[in-house]
């Protein structure tokens, strides 16, 4: 080699080392560039300033625990105790807790670390261990008496409310309302409600009475009539709940395994190799395009406006997002089959629909089939939100259960049990998957 040749190609090769040094620096440098930018746009400094950790306190704390409300009419006089101020959770004057000692006007409510409220005509008093006595007057308004002239952090008052908020408990005062809110860990009445017979028994007394005591309801055993109260339960409405996560299961299975159904024979006219015409394969897939190209969740505003809230509109929008994404990823499989297979059809004289039948589908069908698994399994959780838009399914009650503001230990039950649905989903699809493909059922 030439003198000459031999410098040009170090030349070359120095150039070359030093694009692909620089273009190792680029990369660093405009990922580092782009995280720069999102901490400005997105303002995080500001994010965590107008961060309040003691709203996500309180959040926490309602997911895992439950308020029961002693709330006085300040125009009446009327007083009534219910848990999260439910009236399908009020108790009767004999069912009131021996915590609160409730009279005609009047009541005196103990709350917890020794803090306590006493409802005496216009005045409402707060007795705290440390700070003292904190006064509210509703006479003429909310007027708020303390011995000092600082208004300490756990109190929050303006010239219509006054809210205190300790360890102890909250007390919220309005001129027409008086609430106090004394919070207990768990989740009361999960299992019966004030109306059934078995509020208030313990576990080893419901086992007892299902075992061994008289019966209580002629129509109904002991047992079904305590199946038939946990099912019936007005306040956690446990039939509902699981009506809805049959309805939320129902619409992915609707929408994904429609949508197969729909993009399979579409399929043959947008593979190269099946196609009749480029024509005909052209449009196909720019239909396919389309339809993937739009989430789910504007296909399911659209799709309600047209046909109204409900399950099987969300089902529908499931259905078109996915045909599109089938539809592709089938095409793309039936691109790639064994032309052996249909040749050897062909020479005994099949039909094409005889070679597609034997020779095409028993190459591509675990294939399909894993991949329809993994939407159904994925559109189970699309479908909770799908639902909390059309008014259908689990979802729905997420919404509504996080819109009230009061009910978060019921978002956290609701989620629990989206949870378990996918996990369930998730574990079922796997192990089908894998005898599909692998040809066992070890789902590894």
């Amino acid at each position: 080699m030439a003198t000459q040749d031999v410098a040009a190609l170090r030349a070359s090769e120095i150039r070359r080392i030093g694009r692909k040094k620089l273009f190792g620096f680029a990369i660093p440098a405009v990922i580092f560039a782009y995280a720069v930018y999102v901490f400005f746009a997105f303002d995080i400094l500001g994010l965590a300033e107008r961060a309040r950790m003691d709203n996500a306190a309180v959040l926490v704390s309602d997911a895992v625990s439950y308020k029961t409300h002693v709330t006085r009419d300040n125009r009446s006089g009327e007083i009534t105790v219910a848990i999260e101020g439910s009236r399908r959770a009020t108790y009767a004057p004999d069912q009131i807790p021996a915590w609160a000692e409730v009279a005609s006007h009047t009541a005196e409510i103990e709350l917890r670390h020794g803090h306590r409220v006493t409802y005496a005509g216009p005045l409402i008093t707060y007795h705290h261990p440390e700070f003292g006595d904190i006064v509210i007057d509703t006479a003429n308004g909310v007027d708020l008496r303390l011995s000092a002239e600082a208004v300490p952090d756990f109190i929050n008052a303006s010239g219509n409310r006054v809210s205190i908020a300790t360890e102890g408990g909250r007390l919220s005062v309005t001129r027409n309302r008086t609430e106090t809110m004394r919070y207990f860990a768990g989740w009361e009445m999960f299992f019966f409600d004030l109306a059934s017979p078995y509020s208030g028994m313990s576990a080893g007394e419901v086992f007892a009475t299902i075992t061994r005591g008289a019966q209580i309801d002629p129509a109904h055993s002991n047992f079904g009539l305590m199946l038939s109260n946990v099912w019936n339960n007005s306040i956690w409405r446990h039939g509902d709940v699981f009506w809805a996560l049959g309805e939320t299961i129902l619409m992915a299975f609707l929408g994904t395994f429609g949508a197969a159904m729909i993009a399979l024979p579409l399929a043959f006219f947008a593979a190269t190799n099946f196609a009749p015409s480029k024509a005909v394969r052209f449009v196909i897939r720019r239909l396919f395009d389309f339809v993937r190209g739009l989430d789910a969740l504007i296909f399911t505003i659209i799709l309600s406006r047209a046909f109204g809230p409900g399950p099987m509109t969300g089902a529908l929008a499931i259905l078109l997002t996915d045909t599109g994404s089938f539809g592709k990823l089938f095409s793309e499989a039936l691109e790639n089959v064994d032309e052996k297979q249909i040749e050897g059809l062909a020479s005994t004289g099949a039909n094409a629909v005889q070679r597609n039948r034997f020779g095409v589908l028993p190459q591509v069908m675990p294939i399909l089939l894993s991949q329809v698994l993994y939407f159904f399994e994925s559109n189970t959780r699309s479908a909770t939100i799908v639902g909390a838009i059309v008014g259908g399914g689990i979802g729905l009650l997420l919404t509504q259960a996080i819109q009230t503001t009061a009910d978060w230990e019921k978002v956290t039950y609701y989620i629990t049990l989206i949870v378990l649905m996918v996990v369930a989903m998730d574990a079922v699809s796997g192990r089908i998957r894998a005898r599909l493909i692998k040809g066992d059922g070890s789902g590894k």
